[in-house]
């Protein structure tokens, strides 16, 4: 049977195991102290958090975390992705290793920077 889908990031962040939920936690609680007014949304079934755009979204695996900061903050950051299976819109953390908060943290605050000029610019 399948799982109904989470209305909002705590019901994502309960279907998973413990250990899981503490490292989903981190990085939520990371990305609010990088862009505070960012707000948290569902988007394509995963924790998003969205300021004029999507920033960032992140998902949890069996072993790993999905994080997609989009063509942008991948390119932005690739140089620090060595030690992570990557491509051009997602970085994989695995679950067996410390979440690279600070890493996390720079990205997030990059694409929030990044989505403001884009607004500016459209104005």
């Amino acid at each position: 049977m399948e799982q109904p889908k989470p209305e909002n990031i705590d019901q994502y962040i309960a279907n998973f195991p413990a250990a899981t939920q503490k490292m989903l936690q981190q990085i939520r609680e990371t990305i609010h102290l990088a862009v505070p007014e960012a707000k948290e949304v569902i988007s394509y079934g995963m924790p998003a958090f969205k300021q004029r755009g999507i920033l960032v979204y992140f998902a949890g695996y069996a072993k790993h975390i999905g994080f997609y900061p989009a063509g942008s903050g991948i390119e932005a950051f690739k140089d620090e992705f060595s030690g992570y299976k990557w491509s051009k819109g997602a970085v994989q953390f695995p679950l067996d290793q410390p979440m690279p908060l600070d890493l996390i943290n720079r990205i997030t605050k990059f694409k929030a920077e990044h989505d403001l000029q884009k607004a500016s610019k459209k104005k």
